[in-house]
């Protein structure tokens, strides 16, 4: 059952501000400086980046119980070896999490996503499980039990027990979940303590030998982001004030980053490519750096070719559709949307019989409606939908332009039976596209783009499905959310007791 803790219900709005720009007289200057800085250390992270990253998987994915030792040591993921799910763990841990969030809509974002993945399927496994968050939305189901706010969310299984702080819905306020915290380790210390990226921030980090931080994303990886954004920008169009400002303030971040991380005593690097990274960049030690790549539920996500037929024809797609690409997210700049905006409509205008799906919403949404019949928008779908959403097509596209993390939807695209395109970002050529035979990647511009959909068109439907049957059996061998909380517990474990690190 869920526990739910609560100390106040009706919440204060408060008004947020907006700082006003500051630019110095030597902003020109500035900019120039921070463009050559930012345009070096991501062609050096490419140059960095190893071959060996795919064939050491290779070796690791055919045969993984032929590694062995202290897990501490492996610089690989941990998804790629075989734990035994099948039997409880040797102790039952009580395990204290930070998240800025916890899923009460329908559509939570992919942060939330994980984390309540992760941490329901390691309560079900028999752990005590303790989420320090922000106030739940007031729409959020609830079921009071008792003096002291209990929420069951269903009998035969254990879930969480969440404590929100007080405040206003979804406003994280790190100092009250502390305190929370603090009250809830004097009564029973926690054996291990999990930050989902910044929640807890280093200065209270560093007083926990028994913590682990997972990174989302971190800021040299944002550069890269920016970089791939601002390159969208017509030649003939200037420079945004806006994203001017923002170049001034990401280098001394990346820089704070770099200090303040060795603060934080276990990394978990969500991609082989970031661990890389804490390792050579920011300069954290191997033996606390871990790569455990995220997980979705193998339940919601599987190949049901009935359900994806029947969803074809309830959103119009008729049966002589050569092709069905589709996307899901959100519909901003960031996620790639004004690449795929132009070399889909380039695309269309060649082949009256291919068809793209839309799951989400945002600003680019009314855009793609105007393309015409041969775009289907959908909106924002929860996990249940974006089931048959991923059975109806034949690939699906993440022309993402944010280098950092890894959108769970290649892994659901992949666990649902499909091939995927993908921008040619480290994080994704060495964890998810990590053979040819699971798809396409493409630079991040439209005409790469636009040449890579012409490819998967001439390839046709029938090959899509032979790819997507490769893509299925990867996925189920590394990305199951089984997968990654037997990892994770495996890594608490270890954190615990030394005598649990060692590997098989």
């Amino acid at each position: 059952m869920i526990i739910l803790y609560s100390q106040h219900k009706n919440m204060a709005l408060n008004n947020t501000k907006c700082k006003k720009p500051c630019l110095s007289l030597q902003s020109s200057l500035s900019t120039t400086l921070f463009f050559i800085v930012l345009f070096t250390i991501p062609a050096l992270l490419l140059l960095h980046t190893p071959t060996t990253s795919i064939s050491t998987f290779t070796t690791l994915s055919t045969q993984p119980r032929a590694w062995s030792g202290d897990l501490r040591m492996a610089e690989f993921a941990w998804n790629r070896l075989t734990f035994a799910g099948h039997r409880p763990p040797p102790v039952s841990l009580k395990i204290a999490v930070f998240s800025r969030k916890w899923p009460s809509g329908s559509v939570p974002g992919g942060m939330e996503r994980h984390a309540h993945t992760l941490h329901v399927a390691l309560a079900r496994r028999g752990h005590r499980v303790h989420v320090f968050t922000s106030p739940l939305d007031d729409h959020a189901p609830s079921e009071p039990h008792g003096s002291d706010n209990r929420v069951a969310s269903g009998p035969g299984f254990l879930s969480p027990f969440i404590h929100c702080h007080e405040g206003e819905p979804g406003q994280w306020r790190y100092n009250k979940a502390w305190e929370q915290f603090e009250k809830d380790n004097q009564q029973e210390p926690f054996d291990v303590v999990h930050s989902e990226s910044v929640a807890l921030p280093h200065w209270l980090a560093r007083r926990l030998s028994n913590l682990a931080v997972s990174w989302h994303g971190i800021a040299l990886e944002s550069v890269q982001s920016s970089i791939y954004q601002d390159l969208t920008r017509p030649d003939n169009e200037p420079i945004s004030p806006a994203f001017n400002e923002s170049l001034q303030g990401v280098i001394p971040k990346v820089l704070n980053e770099i200090r303040f991380f060795k603060y934080y005593q276990h990394h978990v690097a969500i991609s082989d490519s970031c661990g890389e990274m804490l390792r050579d960049v920011y300069q954290i030690p191997s033996k606390r750096v871990h790569v455990i790549v995220n997980g979705v539920n193998e339940e919601d996500f599987r190949e049901d070719l009935a359900l994806g037929n029947e969803f074809r024809a309830s959103i119009g797609i008729p049966p002589n559709a050569s092709l069905v690409l589709g996307v899901a997210g959100r519909l901003v700049k960031d996620k790639g949307h004004p690449l795929l905006y132009e070399a889909f409509s380039k695309l269309k205008a060649k082949h009256s019989n291919v068809y793209l799906v839309i799951a989400g919403s945002g600003p680019w949404q009314q855009r793609y409606q105007d393309l015409g019949s041969q775009v289907k928008v959908l909106g924002s779908m929860n996990p249940s939908q974006l089931r048959a959403f991923y059975n109806a097509i034949d690939i699906f596209v993440n022309p993402t332009l944010r280098p950092q993390g890894l959108d769970l939807t290649l892994m659901e695209a992949m666990m649902s039976g499909k091939p995927v395109m993908a921008s040619r970002f480290p994080s994704i050529k060495g964890t998810i596209v990590v053979d040819d035979e699971f798809g396409f990647m493409f630079a991040p511009n439209v005409e790469s783009l636009a040449a890579t959909l012409e490819a998967a068109v001439a390839e046709g439907a029938k090959r899509m499905r032979e790819r997507g049957k490769k893509c299925q059996a990867y996925a189920a061998s590394m990305f199951t959310a089984n997968k990654m909380a037997l990892a994770y517990e495996k890594l608490f474990l270890c954190i615990k007791n030394e005598t649990y690190c060692n590997y098989p």
